[in-house]
């Protein structure tokens, strides 16, 4: 079935908290100027405040919904944080710790970002290694080598905060993890991934939400949270944001600039999210900034907003001042692997980052509509709208469906 660009909506709200209508709301008890989680500055404040009661994130491997409160201190200050960034040179998540590395150097931390492999490597001459130099000229350092000997790479250098931002399993995060706690890291970040939830009836996911024991990012999940009394864990999905080196938005852009119709397994309604990586940048900031509270948490890192996998079509078509054409298909009785003809899931794969906005008083700023338009313009710059593509799969697809394709 074919669909032509439409002004209705694409973009789907979040779901509301399930709290207990029973459940008294937070109250806030400061001894300082009023307080907005969302606009709270730590450079201008340097006294105490209590939160009571505060949000607990349930354990990762309940399938309950439920939110537990118990009461707890923290306290603010302007403190400036080591940081050690270990981040994987490969995949969408690459791009993660080059954000991270520069916002925290905009808030006066010291930054060092130790990417896994060799400088000289091919990998290091695309996005977003190839702009480590903005990292440098902000005061940050650059490193490469390998994860499990992190500290000879930095020799005897001590750092206040570790984010793991490359180990997808236990043997690989354990080195990392071991090196920081022996050298007295005061808090461990790790990034790992909102596709070891398990499907769900009621999307969209939540932290609490039960994980698949086999995924691999579980295993590192659990030891991390076993050896550090100070711990965080981000869950991120889909992401958009300049020098991103994953396709994401591009396929899409690489047939609408040809006039190709786009194919979409399914109906076309599956309900995603994709977060632009500052949002993900400004979450781990504020955990960095808010060690206490952020203790002992899990966090979806995405944005606050769904998005159809047609919406997502539609937009890209609207960033690119295009028309286009959307055709669905059963990858089964095309007989492909929809996981190789398309960039996404085919499914709802939704989450919804409660824990954050609840704990950490973030917020979301991804825009996809505005976003888009700044990805476009990069994606036309690089001159990849002149590239020639092959679309082999696309092509079996529309043949299938008895679709034409322009030449």
């Amino acid at each position: 079935m074919a669909s032509t660009l439409t002004s209705s909506s694409l973009l789907f709200p979040s779901a509301t908290s399930n709290l207990p209508s029973s459940t008294t709301p937070p109250r806030f008890s400061l001894y300082s100027p009023p307080f907005s989680p969302s606009c709270f500055s730590f450079s201008s404040l340097s006294s105490s405040f209590s939160i009571s009661p505060s949000f607990l994130t349930p354990n990762s491997t309940t399938s309950s919904k439920r939110l537990s409160f118990s009461s707890f201190k923290v306290k603010a200050s302007s403190e400036k944080k080591k940081v050690i960034i270990v981040n994987t040179n490969s995949g969408g998540h690459a791009v993660i710790g080059f954000y991270f590395a520069k916002e925290l150097l905009g808030a006066g931390h010291e930054v060092t970002i130790f990417t896994v492999g060799d400088e000289s490597s091919d990998k290091m001459k695309k996005p977003p290694f190839n702009r480590f130099s903005e990292i440098v000229s902000a005061g940050g350092k650059t490193v490469w080598g390998d994860p499990g000997e992190v500290g000879k790479v930095v020799g005897g250098a001590e750092f206040d905060v570790v984010l793991d931002n490359n180990g997808k399993d236990l043997d690989t995060v354990k080195p990392v993890a071991e090196w920081a706690k022996s050298s007295g890291v005061k808090q461990f970040l790790y990034i790992s991934s909102a596709g070891i939830y398990k499907p769900t009836e009621e999307p969209p996911h939540v932290e609490g939400d039960i994980v698949k024991g086999d995924a691999s990012h579980v295993g590192a999940e659990s030891y991390i949270q076993e050896i550090f009394s100070s711990w965080a864990i981000f869950r991120p999905q889909y992401m958009i944001g300049s020098g991103n080196n994953k396709d994401c938005e591009e396929w899409f852009f690489d047939r609408i600039v040809r006039d190709r119709p786009i194919p979409i397994p399914g109906s076309g309604m599956q309900l995603t999210n994709i977060a632009h990586v500052r949002d993900l940048s400004s979450m781990l900031t504020l955990a960095v900034e808010k060690p206490d509270t952020a203790s002992g948490n899990i966090f979806n890192c995405v944005s606050d907003r769904a998005v159809t996998l047609d919406g997502m079509a539609k937009l890209c078509a609207q960033a690119a001042g295009r028309s286009i054409k959307i055709v669905h298909y059963d990858p089964k009785a095309v007989g492909i692997d929809a996981k190789k003809a398309f960039p996404f899931r085919n499914m709802h794969f939704y989450a919804e980052p409660r824990a954050a906005k609840t704990i950490l008083g973030w917020h979301s700023t991804t825009n996809l509509v505005e976003d888009l338009k700044e990805r476009f313009e990069e994606y036309v710059k690089i001159g990849r709208d002149k590239k020639e593509i092959k679309f082999e799969l696309d092509d079996k697809i529309l043949e299938s469906l008895k679709e034409p394709v322009a030449v």
